[in-house]
């Protein structure tokens, strides 16, 4: 994941983790289409494309992941309103000094709750 937000710079890089339960097996970078630095807007033929890999892989969607080249380090007010997918994790990767970081969000009517995330190196 972090080559792809890396290689997306300055604009935000998205994508879909597959996997099974709560274990990532699958990650499937897919175009940000939108072209602003602060919103990710997945190229809709192959974000259904990235879909039907990770189905075929034998796993499930268990998160999307996109970056916030420029902050913030939690959800956007633009990604709260269009979390489509409420069963999947939101993996937010942001800058943090000379390094990157990522935390995991479930997206709750109220807003959103933070939850925990192992990084396999």
């Amino acid at each position: 994941m972090l080559e792809h937000v890396l290689s997306c710079l300055p604009e935000e890089a998205c994508g879909l983790l597959g996997g099974i339960d709560d274990t990532v097996h699958y990650v499937r970078p897919v175009k940000n289409i939108s072209g602003d630095p602060y919103l990710f807007r997945m190229d809709p033929g192959e974000q259904i494309e990235a879909m039907f890999e990770v189905e075929d892989q034998g796993h499930q969607i268990i998160a999307i992941y996109h970056s916030h080249p420029l902050g913030p380090e939690f959800p956007s007010e633009a990604d709260i309103n269009q979390a489509a997918y409420p069963e999947a994790a939101y993996i937010i990767w942001y800058p943090s000094g000379e390094s990157w970081n990522c935390r995991a969000f479930m997206m709750i009517s109220e807003g959103f709750d933070e939850i925990p995330i192992v990084l396999d190196p």
